[in-house]
């Protein structure tokens, strides 16, 4: 039944995060399972790294004019298609219309992060309409906020043909640099790990205050394509007050990358603390610079083991085939 439909992949973007990620990872493998998927704008911004992204991977889409357009959009089509929405715009006014006008929806809650001024009424509202689509959420914390029952499918990533070599001291952060993402935390942890290169990847409104205050021990790199960058990286520091399940996280151990990340959203069911990587309280930036300065002085072996189970973790219970069939199943049950 759904090889005759078409699925939208709904999404307002503009950059590219991790949920962006997320829905190339998604489109790519319903194509290879024989599936119509289509990447739909929400609103026209332009030429955007995201439509170049889409552009280089050669992946379907198509771009509504605005909001309006997208709701006329769903509301005309009469063929059975499949509107899946990821973020907050597309969710509402996606599954506002497909409700109105009776079609199948299915929505992905990518983000537990209630924000503050406007984000806590797009957050609210976004939870409120959860009653009009089949939910996915990618963590069991962002499930328990939602008022309507869920199923829980974590994000996935492809597994890489070559991890990461592990033999140096740079230290990333991946993210947006925005309050809730904690990025000037991570700046804080290079005047304590004296031995590490501090690499911050990623691109947003603190940008400019934080290279100022840190720019003589982090390296600032701006937006970058991270599939280019993964092998330079061996200890990825995720330091956000709010998450899901970070995409960047999944990436970073399936190159066997280990992650020290704030104990926050589904990063504590990812993470094995000393097994695959480490957790550590939130906001506690002496304690992650303590695992930091002892990842650095680390011995061959140690670094070894603790890669090679990151990426077990990920082979075992992150990989796109499984989690994608997941999400099949889901879709047999809205249509």
């Amino acid at each position: 039944m759904l090889s005759t439909h078409e699925i939208w992949l709904a999404i307002d973007a503009r950059d590219v995060g991790g949920i962006e990620v997320h829905v190339t990872h998604l489109a790519r493998e319903l194509i290879a399972k024989g599936l119509k998927p289509v990447i739909v704008l929400v609103d026209d911004h332009g030429d955007t790294p995201f439509i170049s992204l889409l552009q280089q991977q050669g992946l379907p889409y198509r771009i509504c004019r605005n909001s309006i357009d997208f709701m006329k959009s769903i509301a005309r089509r009469s063929d059975g298609m499949l509107l899946h929405t990821h973020g907050y715009k597309a969710g509402i006014l996606g599954r506002l219309t497909a409700w109105c006008s009776g079609k199948s929806v299915v929505s992905t809650f990518h983000s537990g992060d209630d924000g503050t001024g406007w984000l806590t009424l797009y957050s609210w509202l976004d939870r409120a309409t959860a009653r009009f689509a089949t939910c996915i959420a990618v963590s069991d914390p962002i499930a328990h906020k939602l008022p309507h029952p869920s199923t829980v499918i974590s994000n996935f990533v492809p597994l890489p043909s070559a991890g990461a070599l592990l033999t140096g001291n740079h230290i990333a952060f991946v993210g947006r640099l925005s309050p809730e993402k904690g990025p000037e935390s991570f700046c804080q942890l290079a005047a304590l790990c004296q031995e590490g290169e501090f690499h911050l990847y990623g691109d947003g409104p603190q940008r400019g205050l934080l290279s100022k205050r840190y720019s003589d021990r982090v390296s600032f790199h701006g937006f970058s394509q991270m599939k280019d960058e993964w092998q330079h990286i061996d200890l990825l520091c995720i330091t956000s007050r709010f998450e899901g399940l970070p995409l960047v996280a999944l990436e970073a151990m399936a190159h066997g990358i280990p992650v020290c990340s704030f104990a926050v959203g589904g990063l504590v069911t990812l993470i094995d603390h000393k097994v695959n990587g480490w957790l550590v309280e939130p906001g506690q930036v002496h304690d992650m610079a303590a695992i930091v300065n002892y990842w650095l002085r680390a011995d061959k072996q140690t670094r070894l083991s603790i890669s090679q189970a990151a990426t077990r973790t990920i082979s075992r219970g992150y990989s796109v085939t499984h989690r994608v069939n997941d999400i099949l199943a889901v879709y047999s049950s809205a249509t």
